[in-house]
């Protein structure tokens, strides 16, 4: 089981930049999946997640300006990012939850400064 996340960057603010989140060893469409953020010096902490049926939520400071999609037939998720700030800097995960355990890839930094 593995998850691997690309797309990251520096981008300038009210940029934009969608990251991708491609797993193996398991299908997502049997899987809700997540993305969480973690900021230097800060927790990780939650940004968006889609359900097996294509539900999605998201934490209030991504409302309106982050979107979580999932292509079941590349087995990936994305997470579009419009209107990016700085206080979005963070390296980004990809994760779900396999057998009752959390499984996360790597991580992918994007750096939001012009």
């Amino acid at each position: 089981v593995q998850l691997v996340e690309s797309g990251g960057g520096l981008v300038q603010p009210g940029g934009s930049l969608r990251l991708s989140c491609a797993a193996s060893g398991f299908l997502i469409s049997t899987n809700d999946m997540r993305w969480y953020r973690q900021a230097p010096g800060k927790e990780r902490e939650f940004v968006a997640r889609i359900t097996t049926v294509g539900l999605d939520s998201y934490d209030d400071s991504v409302l309106g300006r982050f979107t979580i999609t999932r292509h079941n037939e590349k087995n990936t998720i994305y997470l579009q990012m419009n209107s990016l700030k700085p206080d979005d800097t963070a390296v980004y995960y990809c994760n779900t939850i396999r057998w009752g355990s959390d499984v996360w890839g790597q991580g992918t930094q994007v750096t939001v400064s012009s």
